[in-house]
């Protein structure tokens, strides 16, 4: 019964969701502004689930093998996919239902905030559009594009790719928001910059973790992915622990340039450290739902670390 509700907590990317929403609620603590709307919180999960369980639907009755035939799914290796397979109508009216639900939430904010989008500042429209395009070529969708451009195939670009999206969903998206609620949003610009650029290493720095997992796969298929280029060990010592390192040494230096108290500091260093200790154990096979839960969990970390940390913050000012 456990193992059954955990495999649909996270096989199907319910917990990817619960991910994003934490997420941006830490944006909105760390940036000391008022939480979006529910319904914010709403599309903004529905989305998220949407867009991950596309690869599952789209491959709902057939898989490619190494040899890139077509393979029915219930004889593919991968757990994951079994269980998609297996539970192919509650998914499709799962993500049927979710698709509903993102159009009616969308439709009723381009109605009700209809003068406020077309007041948005400019650099908020270039970030949702530069999102948008983002996600829409990592699975090869731009309908009238004059490359047929799929980044979630290119490999070295995906993990970069996934980390931008993820920033902009929960950095850009709930200020501008805020902003379409008529909410006098003041944050500090140089905070707002370093946030986004926080979030998007440590989301690419999780992307690549994921791709180990994949690795046999992804250099069969010929996906130049940063562990297909360099090898397991190398991926680990010289392209994970050097991000993370690098991680850590600026958010240090930056939170000693804002004067902020050594509690904080050492709270939000936290998510840090563990994604080092995790990253350090990948070089022995781990199964899937050890990445779908200690892997993604750090962002879950990373996001309660952000908001108990400004905890401190607010006791210390």
């Amino acid at each position: 019964m456990v193992r059954s509700a955990v495999r649909f907590l996270f096989f199907a990317n319910y917990f990817v969701g619960i991910l994003a929403v934490a997420l941006s609620l830490e944006t909105v603590c760390q940036l000391q502004l008022p939480f979006n709307a529910i319904g914010f919180y709403v599309l903004l999960f529905s989305t998220t689930v949407l867009y991950y369980t596309y690869a599952y639907t789209r491959a709902m009755l057939w898989g490619k093998n190494k040899e890139n035939t077509y393979i029915p799914l219930d004889d593919s290796p991968n757990l994951r996919t079994i269980w998609y397979q297996r539970r192919r109508t509650f998914v499709l009216t799962s993500q049927l239902i979710l698709l509903l639900v993102c159009a009616g939430l969308a439709g009723w904010i381009l109605v009700r905030y209809a003068d406020a989008l077309v007041h948005l500042p400019y650099y908020d429209l270039l970030a949702v559009a530069a999102m948008g395009i983002a996600g829409l070529l990592y699975y090869g969708l731009m309908p009238y594009a004059p490359v047929k451009l799929n980044l979630r195939a290119t490999g070295w670009a995906k993990a970069f790719v996934i980390g931008f999206v993820w920033a902009c969903a929960v950095n850009v998206l709930p200020l501008v928001d805020l902003r379409l609620e008529g909410v006098q949003a003041h944050a500090d610009p140089v905070l707002v910059l370093w946030l986004f650029v926080k979030n998007w290493m440590f989301c690419t720095v999780n992307a690549i973790m994921f791709d180990l997992k994949d690795y046999a796969d992804d250099a069969n298929q010929e996906l130049k992915t940063f562990v297909v280029r360099f090898g397991l060990r190398n991926t680990i010592y010289f392209i994970l622990m050097p991000l993370l390192v690098i991680g850590i040494l600026s958010l240090i230096i930056f939170a000693t340039i804002r004067h902020f108290p050594l509690t904080p500091l050492l709270i939000n260093l936290i998510p840090f450290v563990c994604l080092l200790i995790v990253a350090y154990s990948l070089h022995k096979r781990k199964s899937i739902l050890f990445y779908l839960i200690v892997i993604d969990g750090l962002l879950l970390v990373k996001a309660a670390c952000g908001i108990i940390g400004m905890q401190f913050m607010n006791i210390h000012f």
